[in-house]
């Protein structure tokens, strides 16, 4: 089990989407992954992410990798996490 597998449900930790919920939709090289919320969800647009600024969380949605945000909003309403999504984190300072 790998802990930034794909459909990872994570929380940003640093930079201006601190505290919004993205998905994890492939791995990237090295330290990094490609993230999304999808932006109109959650505020995190699909980007590469460095995981030391995520903070993954037990939840992992059912999507295939380098899944398109279409896709991904879908495996959230399915899971019923739209609202989380939403909401966002407060982050503790």
């Amino acid at each position: 089990m790998k802990l930034y597998e794909t459909g990872r449900v994570c929380v940003k930790t640093m930079g201006r989407e601190a505290g919004s919920y993205c998905v994890v939709v492939e791995q990237s090289e090295g330290k990094y992954v490609i993230v999304t919320g999808p932006q109109h969800l959650s505020g995190v647009r699909r980007r590469r992410a460095n995981i030391g600024h995520l903070e993954p969380l037990e939840t992992i949605i059912s999507i295939k990798e380098g899944a398109d945000d279409q896709e991904v909003e879908n495996a959230i309403r399915e899971a019923g996490l739209e609202e989380t999504f939403r909401s966002g984190v407060r982050l503790p300072e």
